[in-house]
Protein backbone atom coordinates (compact mmCIF):
# COMPACT_ATOMS: atom_id res chain seq x y z
CA UNK A 1 0.00 0.00 0.00
CA UNK A 2 1.24 3.35 -0.68
CA UNK A 3 0.47 5.81 2.01
CA UNK A 4 1.40 9.02 2.12
CA UNK A 5 2.55 10.95 5.71
CA UNK A 6 2.29 14.33 6.29
CA UNK A 7 3.12 16.23 9.64
CA UNK A 8 0.89 19.53 10.63
CA UNK A 9 1.79 21.52 13.55
CA UNK A 10 0.35 24.29 15.09
CA UNK A 11 -2.29 26.40 13.40
CA UNK A 12 -1.49 24.61 10.30
CA UNK A 13 -3.39 21.58 11.96
CA UNK A 14 -6.63 23.61 10.94
CA UNK A 15 -6.62 22.94 7.24
CA UNK A 16 -7.27 19.05 8.06
CA UNK A 17 -10.03 19.68 11.03
CA UNK A 18 -12.53 18.33 8.94
CA UNK A 19 -10.88 15.20 7.59
CA UNK A 20 -9.79 14.36 10.89
CA UNK A 21 -13.16 15.50 12.76
CA UNK A 22 -14.85 12.23 10.28
CA UNK A 23 -11.93 9.86 10.81
CA UNK A 24 -12.50 10.39 14.55
CA UNK A 25 -16.03 10.04 14.13
CA UNK A 26 -15.54 6.57 12.16
CA UNK A 27 -13.01 4.77 14.25
CA UNK A 28 -14.19 6.12 17.51
CA UNK A 29 -18.01 4.45 17.03
CA UNK A 30 -16.09 0.66 17.51
CA UNK A 31 -15.68 -0.92 21.21
CA UNK A 32 -14.34 0.54 23.72
CA UNK A 33 -15.10 4.70 22.77
CA UNK A 34 -18.78 3.28 21.38
CA UNK A 35 -18.93 7.17 20.46
CA UNK A 36 -22.01 8.64 18.93
CA UNK A 37 -20.08 11.49 17.79
CA UNK A 38 -20.66 14.78 16.25
CA UNK A 39 -19.06 17.36 13.78
CA UNK A 40 -19.53 20.19 15.81
CA UNK A 41 -18.01 18.84 19.04
CA UNK A 42 -15.20 17.18 16.88
CA UNK A 43 -14.28 21.04 15.33
CA UNK A 44 -14.62 22.53 18.91
CA UNK A 45 -12.19 19.77 20.27
CA UNK A 46 -9.67 19.90 17.94
CA UNK A 47 -9.48 23.95 17.78
CA UNK A 48 -7.23 23.62 21.07
CA UNK A 49 -4.71 21.49 18.88
CA UNK A 50 -4.87 23.97 16.02
CA UNK A 51 -4.73 26.97 18.62
CA UNK A 52 -1.18 25.47 20.04
CA UNK A 53 2.13 26.37 19.09
CA UNK A 54 3.72 22.90 19.57
CA UNK A 55 1.04 21.03 19.23
CA UNK A 56 1.38 18.09 16.19
CA UNK A 57 -1.02 16.48 13.91
CA UNK A 58 0.64 13.09 11.90
CA UNK A 59 -1.47 11.82 9.42
CA UNK A 60 -1.49 8.69 7.09
CA UNK A 61 -2.83 9.32 3.52
CA UNK A 62 -3.88 6.85 0.47
CA UNK A 63 -4.74 9.68 -2.14
CA UNK A 64 -6.50 12.13 -1.00
CA UNK A 65 -8.23 10.27 1.75
CA UNK A 66 -6.88 10.35 5.26
CA UNK A 67 -7.02 7.06 6.98
CA UNK A 68 -4.96 7.60 10.34
CA UNK A 69 -3.90 10.15 12.65
CA UNK A 70 -1.67 10.82 15.87
CA UNK A 71 -1.71 14.00 17.79
CA UNK A 72 0.15 15.37 20.82
CA UNK A 73 0.21 18.78 22.44
CA UNK A 74 2.07 20.47 25.83
CA UNK A 75 -0.51 19.11 28.89
CA UNK A 76 -0.21 22.83 29.19
CA UNK A 77 -2.12 23.38 26.32
CA UNK A 78 -4.79 21.43 27.02
CA UNK A 79 -7.86 21.20 28.36
CA UNK A 80 -8.68 21.49 32.23
CA UNK A 81 -10.48 18.02 32.19
CA UNK A 82 -6.95 16.36 30.58
CA UNK A 83 -4.90 18.32 33.08
CA UNK A 84 -6.84 17.60 36.22
CA UNK A 85 -5.78 14.52 37.35
CA UNK A 86 -1.95 15.62 36.69
CA UNK A 87 -2.31 18.83 39.30
CA UNK A 88 -4.24 17.28 41.38
CA UNK A 89 -1.29 15.05 41.70
CA UNK A 90 1.63 17.90 41.88
CA UNK A 91 3.03 17.52 38.31
CA UNK A 92 4.69 20.28 36.86
CA UNK A 93 2.57 20.37 33.54
CA UNK A 94 5.16 22.45 31.25
CA UNK A 95 7.20 19.12 31.92
CA UNK A 96 4.32 16.90 30.07
CA UNK A 97 3.68 16.43 26.83
CA UNK A 98 -0.43 14.64 26.08
CA UNK A 99 -0.53 12.47 23.47
CA UNK A 100 -4.38 12.38 21.81
CA UNK A 101 -6.04 10.08 19.32
CA UNK A 102 -4.06 7.44 17.39
CA UNK A 103 -6.52 5.96 15.02
CA UNK A 104 -6.30 4.49 12.07
CA UNK A 105 -9.40 2.70 9.40
CA UNK A 106 -9.36 -1.71 9.77
CA UNK A 107 -8.30 -2.39 6.71
CA UNK A 108 -5.02 -0.03 7.27
CA UNK A 109 -4.34 -1.92 10.34
CA UNK A 110 -1.79 -4.49 10.84
CA UNK A 111 1.41 -2.79 9.12
CA UNK A 112 3.31 -1.12 11.71
CA UNK A 113 1.69 2.03 11.92
CA UNK A 114 1.03 2.05 15.51
CA UNK A 115 4.69 2.08 16.08
CA UNK A 116 5.18 4.78 13.61
CA UNK A 117 2.51 6.57 15.18
CA UNK A 118 4.01 6.27 18.83
CA UNK A 119 7.62 7.21 17.06
CA UNK A 120 6.24 10.45 15.73
CA UNK A 121 4.82 11.75 18.68
CA UNK A 122 8.00 10.69 20.80
CA UNK A 123 10.19 12.59 18.71
CA UNK A 124 8.10 15.83 18.56
CA UNK A 125 8.26 15.64 22.15
CA UNK A 126 11.53 15.19 22.75
CA UNK A 127 12.53 18.03 19.93
CA UNK A 128 11.93 20.69 22.56
CA UNK A 129 14.28 19.31 25.23
CA UNK A 130 11.98 20.49 28.04
CA UNK A 131 9.46 17.63 28.32
CA UNK A 132 10.43 14.79 30.94
CA UNK A 133 7.01 12.65 30.90
CA UNK A 134 4.59 11.46 28.03
CA UNK A 135 0.64 10.49 28.49
CA UNK A 136 -2.07 9.47 27.08
CA UNK A 137 -5.38 8.01 28.05
CA UNK A 138 -7.95 5.36 27.68
CA UNK A 139 -11.22 4.33 28.51
CA UNK A 140 -12.40 2.16 30.83
CA UNK A 141 -15.11 -0.31 29.66
CA UNK A 142 -16.40 -3.48 31.80
CA UNK A 143 -15.47 -6.72 31.08
CA UNK A 144 -18.85 -8.25 30.38
CA UNK A 145 -20.10 -4.70 28.61
CA UNK A 146 -22.79 -6.02 26.35
CA UNK A 147 -21.14 -4.35 23.04
CA UNK A 148 -17.55 -6.08 23.96
CA UNK A 149 -16.89 -7.59 20.46
CA UNK A 150 -15.77 -12.17 20.93
CA UNK A 151 -12.28 -12.20 21.22
CA UNK A 152 -12.08 -8.38 21.90
CA UNK A 153 -8.48 -7.36 23.12
CA UNK A 154 -7.33 -4.44 24.35
CA UNK A 155 -4.24 -2.47 23.59
CA UNK A 156 -2.51 -2.45 26.84
CA UNK A 157 0.15 -5.48 25.37
CA UNK A 158 1.22 -3.21 22.85
CA UNK A 159 1.64 0.11 24.99
CA UNK A 160 3.81 -1.94 27.61
CA UNK A 161 6.03 -3.31 25.12
CA UNK A 162 5.88 0.83 23.85
CA UNK A 163 7.28 1.51 27.65
CA UNK A 164 4.30 2.99 29.12
CA UNK A 165 3.10 2.06 32.43
CA UNK A 166 -0.76 2.32 33.59
CA UNK A 167 -1.04 4.98 36.73
CA UNK A 168 -4.45 4.21 38.24
CA UNK A 169 -3.92 7.41 40.13
CA UNK A 170 -3.95 9.42 37.66
CA UNK A 171 -7.80 9.15 35.95
CA UNK A 172 -10.33 11.95 34.65
CA UNK A 173 -13.74 11.29 33.54
CA UNK A 174 -15.17 12.57 29.70
CA UNK A 175 -18.54 12.94 28.60
CA UNK A 176 -19.56 11.74 25.29
CA UNK A 177 -22.89 9.60 24.07
CA UNK A 178 -22.28 6.30 23.39
CA UNK A 179 -24.06 4.65 20.47
CA UNK A 180 -27.63 5.11 20.21
CA UNK A 181 -27.73 7.46 22.99
CA UNK A 182 -29.04 11.34 23.13
CA UNK A 183 -27.14 12.47 25.94
CA UNK A 184 -23.25 12.61 27.06
CA UNK A 185 -22.02 10.54 30.21
CA UNK A 186 -19.23 10.60 32.28
CA UNK A 187 -16.39 7.43 30.65
CA UNK A 188 -13.29 6.53 33.51
CA UNK A 189 -10.20 7.30 31.39
CA UNK A 190 -7.17 6.32 32.78
CA UNK A 191 -3.72 7.57 32.51
CA UNK A 192 -0.19 5.62 30.95
CA UNK A 193 2.66 7.56 31.55
CA UNK A 194 6.37 7.36 30.08
CA UNK A 195 9.25 9.01 30.64
CA UNK A 196 11.08 10.66 28.56
CA UNK A 197 15.36 10.49 28.01
CA UNK A 198 16.89 13.55 29.29
CA UNK A 199 18.92 15.35 26.82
Amino acid sequence: MNLRFQHFEGAAIRAVIEPLAHLRITVFRDFPYLYEGSLEYEREYLTTYAASERALLFAAFDGIQMVGATTCIPLSDETEEVQAPFLGSGYDLSSVFYFGESILLSKYRGMGLGHRFFDAREAHAAKFGAYRLTCFCAVERPEDHPLRPAGYRALDEFWIKRGYQKDPSLHTHFSWPDLGEQHSTPKTMTYWTKSLPCM
